[in-house]
C-alpha cells in the first residue's frame, strides 16, 4: 500500500476555528487567560448523538475554542498551522472556511477580519507550498440579511489564486433557518463567479439535499452523505454534478453513523458521485486530511486506484486554477505509478 501522506489532493471542507492544534488553542487560551473544557485539551475525539442536544454540545466546544482567538497574531497562526498540516498529509491545495463576523470584534471589523485571514493564506501558500483559497460562510443562526452583506464582502475579494475568496457558504446546524431565505445572498455570490458551497445532508436527510439543491445551487455540497437514502435526490445530485465535501470522522463524531464503515462511502461512489474527503473540524474530531483517506481503505475497502480516483475528484472539484490543478493531478499520476510497500519488499 502506498503512502497516502504522499498522495497529492485538494482538501476543500476545512473551518477555520476547527482546523486548530490543541496545542495552539491550549497556548492561546493561556494567553488570553480563559478557561478551557476538558473535552477540548485531551486526546479523545468529540461524540455526541445526532440530535439537538448532541449539537448543542458541540456548538459550545466549538464556541469555547472561538473565544480563543482574540488578534490578528492569532488569526494568522491559524491560516499558517492549517496550511502546514495539509502540506504534511499530500494536499496541494486548501479552501479553508471562515465566517469573519465571528472575529471581526477584535480586529476591527468584518472587513479587516476577511483580510487578514486573505493576506495569511498568502503567505502560507508561500511558506507551505499549499495553495490556500478561503471561503467565506454565513450562518444558519443568523439573519438572512447578513448573509447577503458577506456575499458582498466576498465577491469583493473573488479569484482563483492564493489568497483570494473562491466560494461562499452556509454553515451551522441544519435545522436552523429557512433555506430558501439565503437564497439572494448565494445570488450575490454566484455573480462574482464564486463557487456555491453550502452544507447540508448531513444532520438532515435527503430532503434537506434537495431544499439546498433547489435554493442556493451548489457547486459542491458539505456533507451531503445523506443523498445515499434516496435514490431519485442522489442521481438528481450525479446528474447535476454537485460535488459531495464527505467528512467521514465527522459523521461519526456527530453521531451520524455508528462508524465509519457505516458512512456511505462507497454507496456514492458507485452511483457517480463526485466525492472530495475532508476533516470538517480536526479540533473536536481529532482527524486530519489523511485520515479520512485512510478511513477509505481501511472501512471501505478502497484500493489505491480508488483512493487517487478521489484525490483526483477533490482537485477537479476545487477552485484551484488550471495549472495547479494540472501539476495536482500529474502528481496523483506519479503516486499511482510508484510501487507499493508490497512490491518494494518483494523486490528486495
Amino acid at each position: 500500500m502506498r503512502d497516502l501522506a504522499l498522495l497529492p489532493k485538494a482538501h476543500l471542507h476545512l473551518h477555520f476555528t476547527g482546523s486548530m492544534r490543541v496545542a495552539t488553542l491550549a497556548d492561546l487560551a493561556a494567553e488570553h487567560r480563559l478557561r478551557l473544557p476538558d473535552a477540548l485539551l485531551d486526546a479523545n475525539p468529540l461524540q455526541v448523538p445526532a440530535d439537538e442536544r448532541g449539537w448543542f454540545r458541540f456548538q459550545r466546544l466549538y464556541d469555547a475554542a472561538r473565544a480563543c482567538v482574540r488578534s490578528e497574531a492569532d488569526m494568522r497562526r491559524i491560516v499558517d498551522e492549517a496550511a502546514q498540516d495539509d502540506a504534511a498529509e499530500g494536499s496541494g491545495r486548501l479552501e479553508i472556511q471562515v465566517d469573519p463576523t465571528s472575529y471581526a470584534p477584535f480586529v476591527g471589523g468584518i472587513t479587516p477580519a476577511i483580510e487578514i485571514v486573505l493576506d495569511a493564506a498568502r503567505l502560507a501558500t508561500a511558506r507551505t507550498g499549499v495553495d490556500v483559497g478561503v471561503i467565506v460562510a454565513a450562518s444558519r443562526m443568523r439573519h438572512p440579511l447578513e448573509a447577503r452583506t458577506l456575499a458582498r464582502l466576498a465577491a469583493r475579494h473573488a479569484g482563483d489564486g492564493p489568497g483570494e475568496v473562491v466560494g461562499f457558504g452556509l454553515s451551522n446546524d441544519e435545522r436552523r433557518g429557512e433555506t430558501s431565505e439565503f437564497a439572494p445572498a448565494f445570488a450575490i455570490a454566484r455573480r462574482a463567479g464564486l463557487a456555491s458551497v453550502p452544507h447540508g445532508g448531513e444532520l438532515l436527510g435527503p430532503a434537506h439535499v434537495e431544499d439546498v439543491v433547489q435554493h442556493l445551487r451548489p457547486d459542491r455540497l458539505g456533507h451531503g452523505v445523506r443523498s445515499a437514502e434516496d435514490p431519485r435526490v442522489l442521481e438528481r445530485v450525479v446528474e447535476e454534478q454537485i460535488a459531495l465535501e464527505v467528512c467521514p470522522a465527522s459523521n461519526v463524531s456527530l453521531g451520524v453513523y455508528a462508524s465509519a464503515s457505516d458512512v456511505p462511502l462507497r454507496e456514492l461512489v458507485q452511483a457517480g458521485a463526485r466525492v472530495a474527503l475532508g476533516a470538517d473540524d480536526p479540533l473536536l474530531f481529532r482527524s486530519r486530511l489523511a485520515a479520512q483517506y485512510e478511513i477509505a481503505r481501511a472501512a471501505h475497502g478502497f484500493t489505491d486506484d480508488e483512493l487517487a480516483d478521489l484525490a483526483r475528484a477533490s482537485i477537479r472539484a476545487s477552485r484551484a486554477s488550471e495549472s495547479v490543478r494540472s501539476r495536482l493531478l500529474a502528481g496523483v499520476d506519479a503516486w499511482l505509478a510508484a510501487p507499493d510497500a508490497a512490491e518494494v519488499a518483494t523486490a528486495g
